[in-house]
């Protein structure tokens, strides 16, 4: 009589498919809605986006856009803008707000690029914060926009506001914000995240009214609804 034949043992089932964490949700999300995004800052060289970022602090893009056309006709790039007369870059940037003091770091920026760098816009972070009026953000747009080189992700208002929104990250300070950002994201896509963030900020997640019923990053958002 033959043997009886051992059970066969069941198969395994398969597990349920993962969903994407929150952070995979939001870049896929950001990329489906703003597959073109970039820097709304107009530019014609590194160094026009250098000082146009610089202008833009404490006012907006729209702003900076109107005037740079006449500043950078006047003054094309950095040896000319070295030799102006303070007094008239304060005059054509009075609009963007705290103009004496921008005035002083454009003109400030362009004689460093100038006597230091060769007349060419500094390609590392060291470099070009050691020019008057730039910070991390100011370096990041330059670098990414500019050079394309995904050294960080430019960290201005909008970016805060919705870093802290989709739970990214619990901080208010840009430097532990964008250490939060570049750590959740391929550094691959840390530039374009960037732009497509504040397009977001701009368009949809506003500061004081956000259109969460009709966003479609909510199902990822602990702030939805809430604000």
């Amino acid at each position: 009589m033959p043997a009886p034949r051992s059970p066969r043992p069941a198969t395994p089932s398969k597990p349920p498919p993962q969903q994407p964490g929150p952070a995979t949700a939001i870049i896929n999300g950001l990329q489906a809605l703003y597959p073109e995004a970039h820097c709304e800052l107009v530019f014609a060289s590194p160094f026009q986006l250098l000082v146009a970022t610089i202008l833009s602090a404490q006012s907006t893009d729209k702003m900076v856009n109107a005037i740079t056309p006449g500043l950078f006709t006047r003054f094309p790039d950095a040896a000319a803008l070295a030799a102006a007369d303070p007094a008239e870059v304060e005059r054509l940037v009075a609009r963007t707000g705290f103009f004496r003091q921008k005035a002083k770091n454009i003109v400030g920026s362009a004689r460093l690029i100038t006597t230091v760098h060769g007349g060419e816009v500094p390609r590392t972070m060291e470099a070009l914060c050691t020019l008057p009026g730039v910070a991390r953000k100011t370096a990041n747009v330059v670098l990414g926009s500019a050079y394309g080189m995904n050294e960080g992700i430019a960290v201005d208002t909008h970016v805060t506001r919705l870093a802290g929104r989709l739970g990214l990250s619990r901080h208010t300070d840009p430097v532990k914000i964008e250490r939060d950002l570049v750590g959740l994201f391929p550094r691959e896509r840390w530039t374009q995240l960037g732009h497509q963030i504040i397009w977001h900020g701009r368009r949809v997640c506003q500061a004081r009214k956000p259109a969460c019923q009709s966003c479609t990053l909510a199902p990822h958002c602990p702030a939805a609804g809430r604000v």
